[in-house]
């Protein structure tokens, strides 16, 4: 069917009204939660068939965290759904005002390939709770989650309330020709582009989850042991093909060394000696991606790590050293199992040049210094992120998760993502019992009245 006949459709359906019943809503948000479960071993093996994900970090990474925030929203919506009371301003003496929550109508949900079941479902969550209908594009880089998608919500759905389109940009071109009611668009910089480009022509709101360089501050007051072992767990997780996955290390020069051998030491630890090898290790998404990652490898020098074998188009997890800011790897977001560690001696300098660059979707910093933890905090600006850990900050659904700057705009994940969904409609009702004569002309001296009214 043409995507314009499914927008049609999915229009005409949602001005029936159906789709804005809080039980239609939770039906739906149940049969897909149901219908999650039932394929899940089809899911695992369209994970592991696009990425290598082994069962346990398929689980962990996507359809746990989706079937967690499908029980979380369920058991919520209808608290966030009903209309707040709003104060009334004396000058509107008996009147009442309430903002009411409304769906924007029809809504594109633009996936990625990197998390493409997690990034899929988790925003068609928030469009479905806040009563819309939607229309998913995944990439086409994940052939076999993109089908296994389409099978779940064709069955949950049915193509007038929720509708997937396969396809690479020819698709993408179409659907953004489109005049939808939303778009949220997760992926790279360049794409979102196009997006916010296309959406302006219909001035569509927009929803931009990107990514971009997060940096990692280690100081000299850390728990380096700890460090380490949190750092590489979540810059090797999806062979480092994460959004928020640690892009490149600051460590203060007098834990230089010690980091760098921890690190080392647990990157044994996890993937064994011979990671490429090792069957719970994933792979790169494709041969472009796996080549553009070989050549950041020349940049610097390998610490550990560094072998690759194209065939099985895995990577190994790699530290680099001796790293220059004007190399590549540190001009764009790595988005792969390597690993720049930088020495520094002056907080300020760090805190510099993060400043001096696109603001970064997520920073991590160990210390146990509450004074660096406030001033870094309060001084850089960044998407979100954690202190003494890595990637968790994105798991907590009573959380906004979301960019800011080159990083993204708008945020989503529990009550966020309904709110990203509804439109605030905002009401007042007023008291026919009277009149307040004072606002209508002729004004004469009535300046007096209205300035006590509104101070």
């Amino acid at each position: 069917m043409k995507t314009e006949k499914i927008v049609s459709l999915q229009k005409e359906y949602f001005n029936e009204n159906k789709t804005k019943l809080l039980k239609v809503r939770k039906y739906k948000l149940l049969m897909l939660r149901n219908t999650i479960k039932k394929y899940e071993k089809e899911i695992t093996k369209a994970l592991y068939e696009d990425l290598g994900k082994s069962p346990f970090e398929s689980y962990e990474t996507d359809i746990g965290l989706v079937l967690s925030e499908i029980s979380y929203v369920i058991k919520n919506m209808e608290k966030w759904a009903k209309p707040e009371n709003k104060i009334t301003p004396m000058a509107h003496f008996l009147s009442y005002s309430k903002i009411y929550k409304e769906p924007y109508g029809v809504v594109l949900i633009m996936s990625p390939w990197n998390c493409p079941f997690l990034l899929s479902m988790s925003p068609i969550i928030g469009a479905v709770s806040a009563g819309n209908c939607f229309v998913l594009k995944p990439s086409a880089y994940s052939p076999k989650t993109s089908e296994i998608l389409k099978t779940i919500i064709e069955e949950v759905f049915g193509i007038k309330y929720g509708a997937v389109i396969l396809g690479g940009r020819k698709e993408n071109k179409d659907l953004l020709k489109q005049n939808f009611d939303y778009i949220f668009f997760t992926g790279s910089k360049s794409v979102a582009r196009e997006v916010m480009k296309e959406a302006s022509k219909n001035l569509t709101p927009v929803s931009l989850e990107l990514g971009g360089k997060s940096p990692v501050i280690v100081d000299e007051k850390a728990d380096i042991q700890l460090a380490a072992k949190r750092i590489v767990w979540g810059k090797f997780i999806n062979a480092g093909q994460t959004c928020v996955a640690p892009d490149y290390v600051f460590a203060h020069k007098n834990i230089y060394d010690k980091l760098l051998s921890e690190i080392a030491r647990y990157i044994f630890d996890f993937y064994g000696e011979d990671p490429l090898n090792n069957k719970e290790y994933p792979k790169i998404i494709n041969e472009k991606h796996f080549l553009r990652l070989t050549n950041l490898l020349n940049d610097g020098k390998i610490f550990c790590g560094g072998k690759s074998d194209i065939n099985k188009l895995k990577i190994e997890p790699s530290v680099l050293i001796d790293v220059d800011f004007e190399m590549q790897v540190m001009k764009e977001e790595i988005f792969g199992p390597i690993l720049p560690v930088i020495k520094y001696e002056n907080i300020k300098d760090v805190v510099s040049y993060i400043q001096k660059n696109d603001k970064p979707l997520a920073l991590y910093i160990f210390t146990n210094d509450n004074i660096l933890k406030k001033k870094l905090i309060n001084t850089l600006s960044y998407g979100g992120g954690c202190i003494n850990d890595t990637i968790i900050h994105i798991v907590n659904h009573n959380m906004p998760f979301g960019g800011v700057g080159a990083s993204g705009m708008g945020a989503y994940h529990g009550k966020y993502s309904f709110d990203t969904f509804s439109h605030k409609k905002s009401i007042v009702e007023k008291t026919n019992a009277f009149d307040i004569e004072v606002r209508y002309p002729p004004f004469g001296n009535k300046i007096k009245i209205i300035k006590k009214l509104l101070k």
